[in-house]
């Protein structure tokens, strides 16, 4: 096998900023995790220099990102004076793969250069295409940003890795529509987050529906939100919480005017934007459901980790969610506001027959684990070696 050398750049970034994984983040710990005892590390340095750990400092670096230690500053220390800065100039690092499982850094065509000179093969592994697609839920200037990352995966990578069959069809539009041929590529289903085990006390008493996700305007919270105030109308006491987990984004002030004005819906919102894996178990395990009316999705990781968890999912009609959970989770369009609130209103009686339905087909799911999708990686390496 290849020399494999893994850019942890993102994960050095976000770690040392103390900012929690995100699921782009999960999936690139997932190949730390798997490669990291044969492969070494790289980081970019402003995007004009690289840096190739030797073994030690690979394995040293590879522990402090897996275990999330805030002490990764001191391991670094003695690193710098040893081996953390040693560009292994010497030696020959010709036909090593690079894999870049987060998109980071790929707009940059130092980056692209630096591995084309030394003859180095890249893996890219492509989430989505929503900033091309769908640059309305972006945020403004990444657009451009993507297309240049999106074009340099066609012209530079040896190899393309999906994380489903939806992202690489986009993929391969994408490419068609541009007149450029697609790399060697693969479609390769994520496993769900290994979530520790739920606790079994309730986190909320009474019967709440989760949303999980940073809030920005794809993820459609104001649908909910809306939904929501409909509830407490209707049901008052006994309307149902929504408790949504994960950080305030970009352009989601209207999204934020209702969660820090609306009277109405204040005693039946919690937000957590922190959480950890523990309590993101629980909330879900114990939800009547997960709700995800996304306008777009490269793949819906929650979506995966609610199923593998036994917990029923109302999802928006997207095509990449039929692909990787077929008919288990009840769709919507994510418009149809009364469909949602009839759907919710139905899920919110443990015994409804709608949900009831759902739980019959969940037993049908087999959730995809990280050894196939890594039969599937490693394939793809012997074929182009």
């Amino acid at each position: 096998m290849s020399e494999i050398l893994i850019d942890v750049t993102r994960l050095l970034g976000r770690l040392l900023k103390k900012k929690l994984p995100t699921g782009i983040d999960r999936v690139s710990l997932a190949y730390v995790q798997h490669f990291g005892n044969r492969a070494r590390a790289v980081v970019r340095c402003g995007g004009k220099s690289m840096i190739v750990l030797s073994g030690s400092g690979s394995e040293k670096l590879f522990d402090g990102l897996l275990n999330q230690t805030a002490e990764l500053t001191r391991i670094m220390s003695p690193l710098a004076k040893n081996d953390f800065f040693r560009v292994l100039c010497g030696r020959k690092l010709a036909d090593a793969f690079l894999v870049n499982t987060g998109h980071d850094g790929l707009e940059e065509e130092t980056y692209l250069e630096w591995l084309r000179k030394r003859q180095i093969r890249p893996l890219f592994l492509v989430h989505d295409l929503i900033p091309v697609n769908h640059p309305e839920y972006c945020r403004p200037g990444e657009m451009h940003k993507h297309l240049s990352r999106m074009n340099n995966v066609l012209r530079f990578a040896s190899g393309v890795i999906t994380n489903s069959q939806t992202t690489l069809n986009e993929l391969g539009g994408y490419a068609e529509k541009t007149g450029q041929p697609v790399p060697p590529s693969i479609a390769a289903p994520l496993a769900a987050a290994e979530l520790p085990p739920p606790r079994s006390a309730r986190p909320v008493a009474q019967p709440y529906f989760v949303v999980l996700g940073t809030i920005e305007p794809r993820k459609n919270h104001w649908l909910l939100l809306h939904i929501w105030r409909k509830l407490v109308e209707r049901f008052g006491d006994n309307a149902p919480k929504l408790v949504i987990i994960g950080q305030r984004g970009w352009e989601c002030e209207n999204v934020v005017d209702l969660l820090e004005r609306s009277e109405a819906i204040r005693n039946f919102v919690i937000e957590l934007p922190a959480c950890s894996d523990a309590d993101l178990s629980t909330y879900l395990y114990h939800s009547q459901a997960l709700l995800f009316p996304s306008f777009a999705e490269g793949y819906g990781m929650p979506l995966m980790e609610a199923l593998t968890l036994g917990v029923s999912v109302i999802a928006s009609s997207l095509p990449v969610f039929s692909e990787i959970a077929g008919d288990i989770p009840d769709y919507l369009d994510p418009l149809d506001s009364m469909g949602w609130l009839e759907k919710i209103e139905a899920f919110s009686a443990s015994d409804h027959p709608v949900r009831m339905a759902q739980t019959d087909r969940r037993a049908q799911f087999q959730p995809p684990s990280w050894s196939s999708h890594f039969r599937l990686v490693e394939n793809l390496m012997e074929q182009l070696a």
